[in-house]
């Protein structure tokens, strides 16, 4: 374990091709793939914390309301363009917290990911990103 939390296994699988900062911060860098990744999967959270089951979970059928795909959404970020899937629910009531729906513009993402974690969304950064 790393003094961040992370795991030296994991980040040596990580950066396991890489040979110059290009690998990194590059176009189709490990930092947009991470970014890309991360944000996908604290969405999938939210959902699943709207819905009230986890995905596939036997608590979901007959409920009135479930997952129904997703959309393809273009953040503008501090690292250009990052293309994400939005997770859907059939009702439409899912509003999405970490880009609300309409929002282009996504700057400040560890901020945005350390608010969710203090309003007690742990379940959204409970996740291994590969």
């Amino acid at each position: 374990m790393t003094k961040t939390g992370i795991p030296a296994e994991l980040l040596d699988q990580l950066l396991a091709n890489y040979s110059k900062p290009e690998d990194l911060t590059g176009e189709d860098g490990l930092f947009k793939q991470l970014k890309k990744a991360l944000i996908e999967r604290a969405l999938g959270a939210e959902l699943t914390e709207h819905l009230g089951y986890e995905k596939g979970g036997p608590a979901g059928r007959g409920s009135g309301n479930s997952r129904n795909g997703t959309s393809s959404k273009t953040l503008l970020t501090e690292d250009g363009e990052v293309e994400i899937s939005v997770p859907r629910d059939r009702a439409g009531s899912f509003e999405p917290r970490l880009i609300p729906k309409g929002q282009t513009r996504f700057d400040g993402f560890d901020d945005k990911i350390l608010s969710l974690y203090a309003r007690g969304h742990e379940n959204a950064l409970a996740f291994s990103p590969f």
